[in-house]
């Protein structure tokens, strides 16, 4: 007969912790966006341009859909957030929530947009520039 694990009180209790602090950290990071939505748009477009990894014929209109992207982040529900992070949810170990949704924006929505000739590069490589403009404005 297999034996049933039911963890002790103190075990629940510690991995409650744990999973309250990753729920606080990544609805802090959310939260934090509505202060800087404009610059940090403007950063990661100027960013992504720079580096060859989109190539644009309106680098105002790649600005402009990015900062709807991270304003609609900003108003969504859990479900909507991690029903767009899905397919990259394994790109990197711990990713931020921020990057994530702004990658998998780019990568599955920005794609078709008439503005936007091409995009190049890994999702890895897209998700790396964005999270190195993230860490600038948002802390943790």
């Amino acid at each position: 007969m297999a034996k049933v694990f039911r963890p002790s009180t103190r075990e629940s209790s510690i991995l409650s912790k744990i999973e309250s602090s990753k729920e606080h950290a990544r609805r802090q990071s959310i939260n934090s966006i509505r202060d800087c939505s404009n610059s940090l748009s403007n950063a990661i477009a100027m960013k992504l341009i720079e580096n060859n990894l989109i190539e644009t014929t309106n680098k105002n209109s790649l600005e402009e859909q990015i900062n709807h992207c991270l304003d609609r982040l900003t108003r969504a529900e859990d479900f909507d957030v991690d029903y767009q992070i899905a397919p990259l949810r394994n790109l990197v170990k711990q990713p931020n929530i921020v990057s994530l949704y702004v990658t998998a924006f780019i990568v599955e929505q920005l794609l078709n947009h008439k503005d936007i000739v091409d995009i190049f590069g890994s999702d890895e490589e897209i998700y790396s520039t964005i999270n190195h403009q993230v860490k600038h404005f948002i802390p943790g």
